[in-house]
């Protein structure tokens, strides 16, 4: 059991807390700010208790100086302080002098957003690269570590394991009720059921092979669901495929026929826009200038009888292409299933949480989790190092 934000003693102490302020920004406005939301209960919590809080996250990718004026954190900052109705300070480096100064000169109940911490990959990748001296300098700003960025908990950055490491830490409560949500998979909860949306098999081979061992049925969907087809000698036309893992999907079909459920008809159409014409057809009539975008009526009725039964399903990537209105039939008539039975219903993160939160189903699922890679990493059973760095109680 790890340590939480609940088990310090906050007032009047300086505590910095790794945030998941990852959200789309175009032209300088937030497009998405729901993980500045997700947030705000661990924000609002330190700020309650006393603390003075130094906020630290990452935001895209930064390969090279020009990156970091689109990718800087500044309208998160004004985005934040909205959100908190109080001023939110921001740094505009990552280390000197002025990072110092604000940060000494933060009063019990003030907040402080640090720039963008992938600044600092450039040049050198110290905060990706878990650079010891950037994490020790991070760590030397504040007094307690919280981490409540789940979607980079699978990583280990000088921003989560790298502070971690040198102050006393917990885990914020985004991340704790990810964690706790997640490790429900982990219980003998049977029918368990797995849907496996998304384009390539080459993302999803790690979950396959750990899921497949422990899962009644596997359901596969999406543009992975083509190369399965193609494995089983099927046509697919001008459907995705992820050629270098076709004998992948062959072994699993030949090990454990009896688990995985593939779909059975399918929406196709000659070019890849929602403009043209379609037809819904079975899976072994597709033409050579068709690609399959979406699964078909057939094939829905077919994962929804495999789900009645279900206590525990887990469902990760769309079954079709959900940003055409005439090919999210699919995703869309599958979620309604997934709402009405019985059972533990827990979306892993990426694509499928968009689809749910479009569609209207995201608040009534168990849990729809932020993270995407993270989650993946998770179900393939493998340590997330920005949790095993947390302190035990």
């Amino acid at each position: 059991m790890k340590k939480t934000i609940r088990d310090f003693d906050l007032n009047n102490k300086k505590v910095i807390i790794r945030c998941d302020f990852n959200v789309p920004i175009k032209e300088g406005k937030i497009i998405d700010d729901n993980r500045i939301k997700e947030s705000l209960a661990t924000i609002n919590y330190a700020l309650e208790n006393g603390a003075k809080l130094i906020l630290l996250s990452h935001l895209g990718r930064i390969k090279e100086e020009t990156d970091k004026e689109k990718n800087s954190l500044a309208p998160v900052a004004i985005r934040l302080s909205e959100l908190l109705n109080k001023e939110v300070k921001f740094s505009h480096v990552t280390h000197g002098e002025e990072l110092e100064n604000l940060v000494n000169n933060l009063q019990s109940g003030e907040v402080l957003l640090m720039e963008n911490t992938r600044y600092e990959d450039v040049p050198g990748k110290k905060e990706s690269g878990n650079d010891p001296e950037l994490g020790a300098y991070w760590a030397s700003l504040g007094e307690i570590f919280i981490n409540d960025a789940f979607g980079t908990a699978h990583r280990a950055h000088a921003s989560n394991v790298g502070i971690a490491s040198h102050l006393p830490s917990g885990l914020g409560f985004l991340v704790e009720k990810e964690v706790n949500a997640l490790e429900v998979l982990k219980d003998n909860n049977h029918p368990f059921v797995v849907i496996l949306g998304g384009s390539k098999v080459q993302d999803k081979i790690g979950v396959i092979e750990n899921l497949v061992t422990k899962a009644d049925k596997i359901m596969i969907g999406g543009g992975m669901a083509y190369t399965f087809l193609k494995a089983k000698g099927i046509n697919i036309g001008k459907s995705i495929l992820d050629e270098e893992n076709i004998d992948f999907c062959k072994k699993i079909l030949e090990k454990y026929s009896d688990k995985i459920v593939l779909p059975v008809d399918n929406v196709v159409t000659e070019e890849y826009s929602n403009a043209v014409p379609y037809r819904t057809i079975p899976v072994d009539q597709i033409n050579e200038n068709e690609m399959g975008l979406d699964i078909g009526e057939e094939t829905v009725k077919l994962f929804s009888e495999t789900l009645e039964n279900a206590k525990m399903v887990f469902w990760n990537g769309p079954l079709g292409v959900y940003e055409f209105s005439n090919f999210t039939k699919g995703t869309e008539k599958l979620l309604e299933k997934l709402v009405n039975i019985n059972a533990i219903t827990i979306l892993g993160g990426g694509d499928i949480v968009a689809a749910a939160s479009k569609l209207g189903y995201k608040d009534k699922v168990s849990h729809a989790s932020t993270g995407g890679g993270v989650t993946l990493e998770f179900m393939e059973g493998k340590e997330l190092p920005g949790v095993v760095s947390i302190q035990d109680k």
